[in-house]
């Protein structure tokens, strides 16, 4: 699988990279055996980009690459895991974690300051028994950006100055705090989520050309807008943007359908070709939580898709025309 080096670092990432959110348990339960077999299936096709988070299921995401990787040539794959969240433990009284069907076992602690990155990033090396992450990344920094840029961003550098972190950045969903750090940050890398995809284009308006001018390379999440994309034909009550999908999005997913369909090709092919089209655009991160849908994301990541249905699409109206597809 074809790699590409992330801004200004050494570090590369494979075009398709396993993102970890399932692993943690996102909106349904999942054994350790099936994550496991996840994992596996992943490596076996070849994917060598794994990113996880503390957030995802309060560790669990962590644990369970870290079951895969820490038996694997450190050489041989790339690892990003994400700050800002501290966890703290607590009885679960029962409780299932917010967000993820884990027991509360932890509770999150918002933390940008150089001692809770530096806590963060132990803490993630000790739960996926691993001697070093690759990138990364402040996490959903959105409600406390001033404390992620003042103290959190300094905090990456120094730790990729040391030779500790191979490259640095921020995955967030707010394009305009991303375009800010990019402009007023040395970033090797921002994790876009859900703003350049086949359905939203809107990290067109400045992120992408802020990366253009930065060298800062941009790895595309949520390709599948969190499940509206992620079929061939969307169902209502698909999941657009962790929410079920409203009449327009639908409408417009099936119109993209429907000119996949006329050249033989899926909306999910397609959803996954089209960010890398983008030059700044290093891989992309899909999420995935067994075995057979790793399998079938890898198949349909590799399907050639037929210049004429870029033409096509773009004729419609349904690409900005800023898009480069070409």
């Amino acid at each position: 699988m074809k790699s590409n080096r992330l801004g200004h670092s050494t570090v590369e990432v494979t075009e398709l990279g396993f993102g970890g959110g399932p692993l943690g348990g996102l909106f349904e339960p999942l054994d350790d055996a099936t994550a496991a077999g996840a994992l596996v299936a992943a490596w076996d096709s070849g994917i060598r980009y794994f990113d996880t988070s503390p957030h995802y299921g309060i560790g669990h995401s962590e644990r369970r690459t870290g079951d895969l990787l820490s038996r694997k040539p450190r050489g041989e794959f790339t690892l990003s895991t994400k700050v800002g969240r501290l966890l703290v433990p607590q009885d679960p009284a029962g409780r299932t974690d917010e967000g993820f069907q884990v027991p509360a076992t932890h509770h999150r602690v918002w933390d940008f300051s150089r001692d809770g990155v530096l806590r963060s990033v132990q803490d993630s090396l000790t739960r996926m028994g691993v001697d070093r992450i690759d990138v990364l990344l402040l996490h959903d920094a959105e409600p406390h950006f001033d404390a992620a840029l003042r103290t959190g961003y300094p905090a990456l550098a120094e730790l990729r100055d040391q030779g500790v972190i191979g490259a640095i950045g921020a995955g967030m969903y707010d394009t305009a705090r991303l375009t800010r750090l990019v402009r007023e940050t040395d970033v090797d890398v921002v994790m876009q989520s859900g703003h350049y995809t086949l359905l939203q284009h809107g990290a067109l308006d400045e992120l992408l050309p802020a990366c253009v001018d930065r060298g800062v390379s941009v790895l595309a999440a949520s390709v599948f807008n969190s499940g509206l994309l992620a079929t061939d034909r969307p169902a209502a009550g698909a999941h657009f943007d962790y929410a079920p999908a409203s009449a327009e999005p639908l409408r417009r997913a099936h119109r993209i359908a429907d000119v996949c369909e006329a050249h033989g090709v899926t909306l999910p092919q397609v959803a996954m070709a089209f960010p890398l089209r983008h030059p700044v655009v290093a891989g992309i991160v899909v999420g995935m939580r067994s075995a057979d849908e790793v399998r079938r994301n890898v198949a349909a990541f590799g399907a050639a898709i037929p210049d004429q249905v870029w033409a096509d699409l773009g004729a419609e109206g349904l690409l900005d025309e800023r898009a480069p597809v070409g």
